[in-house]
């Protein structure tokens, strides 16, 4: 698998384990926020056999699936409500509580960069000491005039705290397809199967030559507000680029032989995490995972500034 986020720690930047955080409310403490949807679920095609795809990502076989209703944020977790989840409960991070997260070399000042390590295999990252969610290129940053940006370097245990928190849960895979899919059956992305289409910009990915040159074509060179460019069919945004988003499943390329084909939740354990929708990172000729039915996966302590996630709630039976 090509990686489109940092393979492995630089020397010396193991990510340890680390005391446990303090537990956020009981789940149910919040409600759905106005910017969820109610999804009637039913049966849809899941999977590509499309010739861009990476079949050895398992994006195949298609296979009919069917979900039962459920409510989805139109939106990522935004820097405002993860801080108002933060101020409301005390929760620290586990990147806080490590110490150091991934970084863009591009995004880093020439001293902090020459300083932090990078990994052999992506060294277009680097480990910076002191990156966290509120500082998300390390000492020295914020998140002035990026409150409606999503959060980033926050790991799978972070996501699911915050979904917790707010009644609802992380999306299994195949909820996460069929919202990202908006009504279209088989379309590379979740508005067709132009990346561009009358020339219009419709998702936040890498424009020029990666990864040293961004001309920034489509607005933006990091991340976008997270309600930027035009909804799909469903009224979600950005489900394509601007930064990928942990799912519920653990990561299999076998996944389709047990998960079954009704409300299907991957495998029963392993040592990854599934991520969907790609990122500002993403480029055709590096890493086009940005279209609906690309996956990829990270460990779960894994954060990096590129990695956000949005939130599912159950809904009562017959409810849409």
């Amino acid at each position: 698998m090509t990686p489109c986020c940092p393979a492995e720690p630089p020397p010396g930047h193991a990510r340890a384990a680390v005391p446990a955080s303090p537990p956020p409310p009981a789940p149910g403490a919040r409600r759905q926020p106005p910017t969820a949807v109610a999804l009637p679920g039913g049966a849809f095609l899941m999977g590509t056999e499309d010739g861009e795809g990476y079949p050895d990502d398992g994006e195949g076989p298609v296979r009919p699936v069917t979900l039962r209703p459920f409510a989805i944020d139109t939106v990522a977790v935004s820097n405002a409500r993860f801080a108002e989840f933060v101020e409301a409960t005390g929760y620290v991070t586990e990147t806080e509580r490590i110490g150091w997260s991934f970084v863009f070399v591009g995004f880093l000042p020439g001293p902090l960069r020459r300083i932090s390590p990078r990994p052999d295999r992506t060294p277009w990252w680097a480990a910076v000491s002191g990156a966290t969610w509120a500082a998300p290129e390390g000492p020295g940053s914020d998140l002035t005039g990026r409150e409606d940006h999503p959060v980033v370097q926050v790991s799978y245990a972070d996501a699911r705290a915050f979904a917790a928190w707010a009644g609802g849960r992380l999306p299994s895979e195949a909820e996460w397809e069929y919202a990202a899919r908006g009504g279209l059956e088989q379309a590379r992305f979740p508005w067709g199967d132009e990346l561009e289409p009358d020339g219009r910009h419709r998702c936040n990915v890498w424009q020029g030559s990666f990864p040293v040159r961004n001309t920034a074509a489509d607005g933006y060179k990091g991340a976008a507000p997270v309600d930027a460019y035009e909804p799909n069919g469903f009224g979600l945004y950005n489900v394509a680029g601007n930064v990928w988003e942990w799912c519920a499943d653990w990561f299999s390329t076998t996944h389709h032989l047990s998960a079954g084909r009704t409300d299907p939740q991957g495998p029963e354990r392993g040592d990854s995490r599934v991520m969907r929708g790609g990122s500002y990172l993403c480029h055709a000729s590096y890493c086009n995972r940005y279209r609906v039915a690309a996956r990829t996966a990270s460990t779960p302590d894994s954060a990096g500034g590129n990695l956000g996630f949005r939130v599912v709630w159950d809904l009562p039976t017959g409810r849409a």
